[in-house]
């Protein structure tokens, strides 16, 4: 009955009553009719049909209304993004209608054609994505006020003794809302877990990652079925499986990683052409489909990555454990083989199930004294000559991946090193050397490898895609860049991976050029999962998936499990793909999500504990790069990649705001402040619990 109602409405050039729709559907029965009447309601209150005052109903995208997600601001006003649409829609804080931030909303257009932004106003509130609020705790008499975390949420959440769970003054709290009191947000809760005092240690990071709905504790079922999963391989185990355990098989990880996916081999062949091998941790053999397991996995969709911790979308008895490639012990593995002539060119492949035993755990610190320094740590020695092939093959892969239009923004990372309190003692930004390129270029081909396969046999698949970027937001950047007397030439403004390639080429000798690469990276789309392929613009590839990180990705365990059953288990019958054909979609939407959550949770997490090593610097002054100038004052970044604001109010002259070339010019002494300048600051105010940073100008470098 749904799919006919929209078939119907979505080929109808007017809007049609109740009856019209009876008859396009030829409904006769008093049964089908309430059938009919209870999907419309549905449909309209999910947002898919408009259902208008003179009693119509069309699609919603064919009336004046507007469906999105709302993200509020903690002045209380907030924008909507708008499905299918480039621009957001300002709502004010008297339109919200209750709205908060992350609210699936319908918004009413009432702005005039001619007023430069878009304004609306909110009609319903179509799905509350947030059915949690993190927050402290403090009561007055008997009644429990909630202060939320999220400065965004406008809510007054009242709890009382009984629905407390015995929390006490400071506690940090996961409540639910019960019932609205008013129309001014004042809404009745009740407390569903206590995370521990505010100043216990590990309880803010804790707040931070239940705000976002990451679980960190596995249930009770997942935990009943790891008692089954083995500790070794067993020769069982082995039954059918290629075995490499005589190869010079190694992997190269982090100095502290404990949950190795990938391995690497390499051979030069007879007629000069290399051998790659790229092993990946075989998941999917001990996580099966629709177990307990899986199911968990694919509700976490990822590894979460903290300052101090890795919440792991497997438990450790596997992601430590079983699955992961330690070293000198027998391991299942998926393995892409893959020859490369000198250019780089792909020759020829194989994708096999095989057994592995990683020779030895390599660290990226001592690849890279190797490859970069020529010196060879202890317990290295064998190795050397592989990691030199290694390394000419990585170089000529990619010399090609750049030569077809490969986009390398070089985004610096910061790391916080804490103590065992997980206090911040210093911020420093991570090395990326040879050996972490080495690894991505190597990842890249197999993931590429496996993708253009699956690709080519025409069946049901995720990719990793990475869309256009809009046209207006490149030419925004284009029309920014030469404000400050860049010459843009030649083809430029071309939307093509090339262009942006030879921008970032123009741009990278440039002081500045830490700050414009952001700024043009956020003019690009976000990279997704989905069912379809449209290609990888950044990496200007054709065809793309994850494959290599199956412990800590579930889209790669979902293609390990997509390769077992097409190529090993030679499943191709019409109910494997009409399977995958539906649960692909799902899988890459929600993947797309926990995604998400996953890198502002970790962005998040990253701002308190910048803000916090910050609060023992006030007073203190440190050379940075101004970052972003907006009406309310300009963002400058330290070298240590640490950000912090100098608010406008607070600046010692009057400035003005030129929103087209991005400055702030004093009226008075003519001072001009544009993105790139460096400057010098003092650190004037910091709060761990808001999360933010001040800064005060003392002078331009």
């Amino acid at each position: 009955m749904r799919d006919r109602i929209i078939n119907v409405l979505e080929n109808s050039d007017i809007a049609l009553t109740i009856y019209e729709i009876e008859d396009f559907l030829d409904i006769k029965e008093i049964e089908d009719i309430q059938l009919l009447q209870d999907e419309l309601n549905f449909l309209s209150l999910e947002g898919i049909i408009y259902h208008s005052n003179k009693d119509r109903y069309m699609m919603l995208k064919d009336s004046h209304l507007k469906r999105g997600i709302m993200r509020a601001n903690k002045k209380g006003f907030g924008f909507v993004d708008i499905d299918d649409n480039d621009e957001d829609v300002y709502i004010s804080q008297e339109n919200m209608n209750g709205a908060i931030h992350d609210d699936v909303v319908l918004v009413d257009i009432i702005s005039k054609k001619n007023m430069p932004r878009l304004e609306g106003k909110v009609i319903r509130i179509l799905k509350r994505e947030r059915k949690t609020f993190i927050g402290e705790i403090n009561f007055k008499k008997d009644i429990g006020y909630i202060t939320l975390d999220d400065v965004k949420v406008k809510l007054n959440i009242e709890i009382c003794r009984e629905n407390s769970m015995h929390a006490v003054d400071g506690h940090k709290v996961v409540v639910s809302l019960l019932e609205k009191l008013d129309k001014h947000g004042r809404y009745s809760g009740e407390v569903i877990e206590i995370l521990g005092h505010k100043n216990d240690p590990g309880v803010d990071i804790l707040s931070i990652v239940r705000k976002y709905n990451i679980e960190v504790d596995f249930p009770d079922d997942v935990k009943e079925q790891l008692k089954l999963i083995p500790s070794v391989v067993s020769e069982k185990d082995m039954e059918g499986r290629r075995d490499l355990r005589g190869e010079q098989i190694f992997t190269i990880d982090g100095d502290d990683t404990k949950d190795i996916d990938d391995a690497i081999s390499i051979k030069r062949l007879s007629n000069g052409h290399y051998q790659l091998g790229v092993h990946i941790a075989d998941v999917s053999y001990y996580v099966k489909e629709g177990d307990a397991l899986d199911k968990d996995a694919m509700e976490r969709g990822t590894s979460v990555y903290l300052v101090d911790r890795v919440i792991p979308m497997l438990p450790h008895e596997l992601s430590n454990g079983i699955c992961s490639l330690n070293p000198l012990v027998d391991r299942l593995a998926m393995s892409c083989v893959m020859e490369f002539d000198g250019k780089g060119k792909q020759i020829d492949y194989e994708i096999f199930e095989s057994v592995i035993c990683s020779k030895k755990q390599m660290t990226y610190k001592n690849v890279n004294l190797i490859l970069e320094k020529n010196i060879v740590p202890e317990g290295y020695e064998n190795f050397e000559e592989s990691l030199h092939t290694m390394k000419e093959l990585a170089d000529i892969l990619r010399t090609m991946k750049e030569d077809r239009g490969y986009i390398d923004f070089e985004v610096d990372e910061a790391k916080i090193l804490v103590d065992e309190n997980c206090v911040p003692q210093d911020v420093v930004l991570r090395n990326r050397g040879v050996g972490e390129n080495l690894i991505e270029d190597f990842m890249i081909a197999a993931n590429e490898c496996v993708a253009t396969h699956i690709y080519f046999m025409n069946l049901p698949f995720l990719y990793r895609i990475h869309e256009v970027p809009k046209e207006e937001k490149i030419r925004s950047f284009l029309n920014y860049i030469q404000t400050l007397g860049y010459q843009v030439t030649g083809n430029l403004k071309e939307n093509n991976p090339k262009s942006i390639q030879k921008l970032i080429k123009m741009l990278d000798d440039k002081p500045e050029f830490r700050v414009l690469s952001t700024l043009l990276l956020r003019s690009m789309q976000k990279a997704v999962y989905r069912a379809e392929n449209i290609g990888h613009f950044g990496l200007a590839s054709k065809c793309y998936t994850h494959f290599t990180s199956p412990i800590r990705r579930y889209p790669d365990t979902t293609v390990h499990r997509l390769l077992r059953t097409y190529l090993f288990q030679q499943k191709l019958d019409d109910n494997t793909m009409r399977h995958w054909e539906e649960k692909l979609v799902y899988i890459g939407e929600h993947s797309s999500s926990r995604e998400r959550a996953s890198i502002d949770c970790e962005r998040e997490v990253e701002d308190m504990k910048m803000a916090e090593y910050m609060e023992k610097h006030i007073g203190e002054e440190f050379e940075g790069m101004i970052s972003s100038v907006l009406s309310f004052g300009m963002f400058v970044e330290l070298d240590n990649l640490i950000e912090g604001l100098v608010p406008i109010k607070d600046m010692k002259d009057f400035f003005v705001y030129d929103e087209e070339h991005m400055t702030l010019t004093g009226e008075r002494s003519h001072v001009k402040y544009t993105i790139g300048e460096r400057v010098v600051v003092r650190v004037v105010r910091a709060s761990k619990e808001e999360k933010i940073i001040d800064f005060e100008i003392i002078r331009k470098v």
